[in-house]
This record gives C-alpha cells, sequence and structure tokens, in this order.
C-alpha cells in the first residue's frame, strides 16, 4: 500500500461535550478491563485519537510470527554490557509491570533493581487508560537511577501518549491547528483514556522526565522506537538529528507544533500490509539497525484478532510473546495489556 495510507486518523470539530469529564476518568478502573478510552464523544473521533479494540480493521496475515520469548542467561560481552530487555507499553499497569519485571529477574520481590550490569529500555506509554501511570513512571525513574549504580541502566524512549499527557498539561483546551477543524489536547487526552487521577498527581519532575526522552535509538542492530510508523523520517536524517528535533520542539512550547507531532507519531501500521518490509527497510538505511523493535500498534490486531459486533462472541488472540513480521524484520511488542493482553518484557536478540 501507499506509504502511510490509511494511518491519519479521523478528524472532526470539537465541541463542548469533549471537555466534560467522563466517569472513567473520575475514579480509577480495575485492572485488565477495556478501557473507555476506545469510545469517542460524538459521532466519529477527533485528529490525533488512537485507534483501538473494534476501531482497528481486521488483518488476517499469514507472514506474522507469534514468539515464545525464553529468558537466557547470557555472559557479559567483552565491552562489559549485560544482555539487553525491552518493555512494551504499560499504560499504567503498575502491578502488571512489576510481575512481567520480576519474571525476568530484572527486579527483586520488592520492586529493586537486580539485574547487575543489564540494560532496559521501554519502548513508550506509560499513561493513560491503565489504573496507575505516575506509579509506573516514578518507578521507571527509580529504576534507572538503582541500574546505574549497579553498572547496567533503566532507559526510555517518547511514546505518543507522553506527548498527549505533556500537551493536555501545558495547553489544556486551547484550540490547536489540526488541519481540518478544531482539535484541543484535552479532548484528545481524555477520548484516550486519559485518566484524573494521573493529572492530579502529576508533579514538574515528571513532566521534565517526560519532554526529555528520545524518540529514536539503536542498540545491538535493533531500532527501537515507540510507534510502528516512518513519521520518524519527517524529523532528521539521523537518530540525533530527531532526538534532537523532538526536544527542540517540545521547548519551543508551541502547541500547534507540539500536536503536529503528537499527530505523526499517532500514525500506526506502515509495516503490516505491502510494502511494509520496505519500509522497515527505509527506516533502517536512514538510522541503522537489522531489526525495528516497536511498540504502539497491539499485537492482536497485527495478528488479525476476530472482531464482531456488539453481543456476540469475540475471538480473542493469546498474546504470549513479541511478534516478528514484515519479512523478519519488525518486531512487535505491544502486547495489548489494555484489553486483558500481556504485558511483554524480553530479552533480545529473539531467537526465532
Amino acid at each position: 500500500m501507499t506509504q502511510g495510507a490509511g494511518q491519519e486518523p479521523v478528524v472532526r470539530t470539537a465541541t463542548l461535550r469533549d471537555f466534560r469529564v467522563p466517569p472513567y476518568a473520575q475514579v480509577p478502573r480495575e485492572p485488565l478491563l477495556p478501557h473507555p478510552g476506545n469510545v469517542a464523544v460524538g459521532d466519529e473521533p477527533p485528529e490525533g485519537y488512537t485507534p483501538t479494540e473494534r476501531d482497528l480493521p481486521v488483518i488476517n496475515r499469514g507472514d506474522t510470527v507469534q514468539v515464545q520469548a525464553v529468558p537466557e542467561t547470557r555472559p557479559t560481552g567483552e565491552t562489559g554490557r549485560g544482555p539487553l530487555f525491552v518493555v512494551g507499553d504499560v499504560h499504567g499497569y503498575l502491578d502488571e509491570l512489576l510481575a512481567a519485571l520480576h519474571e525476568q529477574g530484572l527486579v527483586d520481590a520488592d520492586g529493586r533493581w537486580s539485574a547487575g550490569t543489564a540494560r532496559l529500555w521501554f519502548l513508550g506509554d506509560f499513561t493513560d487508560r491503565g489504573p496507575d501511570g505516575i506509579g509506573v513512571i516514578d518507578l521507571v525513574m527509580r529504576l534507572s537511577a538503582e541500574a546505574a549504580a549497579a553498572g547496567g541502566y533503566c532507559k526510555a524512549l517518547m511514546g505518543n501518549h507522553e506527548l498527549l499527557l505533556l500537551g493536555a498539561k501545558r495547553f489544556g483546551d486551547t484550540p490547536v491547528n489540526s488541519g481540518a477543524g478544531t482539535a484541543t489536547f484535552q479532548a484528545a487526552w481524555l477520548l484516550n483514556g486519559g485518566q484524573k487521577t494521573d493529572m492530579e498527581r502529576l508533579q514538574d519532575v515528571h513532566l521534565q522526565w517526560m519532554a526529555r526522552l528520545d524518540a529514536v535509538v539503536e542498540e545491538d542492530g535493533h531500532l527501537l522506537m515507540h510507534s510502528d510508523t516512518t513519521a520518524y523520517l519527517d524529523y532528521g536524517s539521523t537518530v540525533e538529528d530527531v532526538n534532537d528535533t523532538v526536544h527542540a520542539i517540545l521547548t519551543r512550547n508551541d502547541a500547534d507544533e507540539c500536536w503536529d507531532l503528537f499527530r505523526k507519531l499517532t500514525k500506526r501500521f506502515a509495516f503490516r500490509d505491502e510494502g511494509g518490509a520496505q519500509a522497515v527497510r527505509d527506516l533502517m538505511s536512514t538510522y541503522g539497525g537489522q531489526r525495528v523493535v516497536h511498540g504502539h500498534s497491539p499485537i492482536p490486531y497485527l495478528l488479525g484478532e476476530v472482531g464482531s459486533e456488539e453481543g456476540e462472541d469475540v475471538q480473542r488472540t493469546v498474546v504470549d510473546g513479541p511478534h516478528v513480521y514484515a519479512e523478519g524484520l519488525a518486531i512487535a511488542m505491544d502486547g495489548g495489556v489494555t484489553m486483558a493482553g500481556k504485558l511483554l518484557v524480553v530479552q533480545l536478540p529473539l531467537h526465532d
């Protein structure tokens, strides 16, 4: 398919009803329930709405491979670096994150770093939809310090929900130029599962931390990014250029410019259909790496989860591990924890 086709969110003009705080944003929800952020207010979602669950088309492809990640003990390399791990989208599910990290031996029973020189990368989307997004950020910040003290590291990339939360806090209901009507960060944040408790607990240290996150990085031949889109190419011809450009946009604090960044990094599905492998190659030829590792798009949809009309049975894909697709060049890491899936923490490289 033409690159980028089908990835642009639908746009409509926001009304006053968009700014009402919905019930799900007032009271923390129980984990592992379908998140109300999937339901738009009104007839159509605004630009920047991240489609999940029933919004997405059913994909039935035979070239996706589900990989069971098997923890492997590997000796430290000549450089002294420990094994490399990645974490998919967390979306506020702190308990599930701690359990997954503990299962991989990265934290102990008290949630403290226990992996020595191991390297851990989070692929973004720490908040929204789940019950404790700020708790997730606090954990990642603490583990970063503990890992560094042990000779390893814990780092994080910027997801579209970090941009969304930053925008909602900075700009609120200030209208932004969506190119096809009126939109606001506040409305988009609420429609995408923004939690009132997260906003109430959000502090300057969290905002500063999110604004400084990189957008893309290359590690051990893996090109790590949040979104399965080639929109990163709009921001620079090197990894350093992309990250510098994103940081500069957030520093300038212009609502329209920040919205355009959010909109582009909300695109998805660039690697799944015909031409998807070439899209991955385009990214790697520019930024390096032999495989792209991303979150953002839930694995059940990349595999072809079968949905049905309201009230009918839904056949759900059981997610046991990451998925390799696009001729083996892309690894999807969003296990769909917000839809009763699995929060994935895996060691790279995968042996499939």
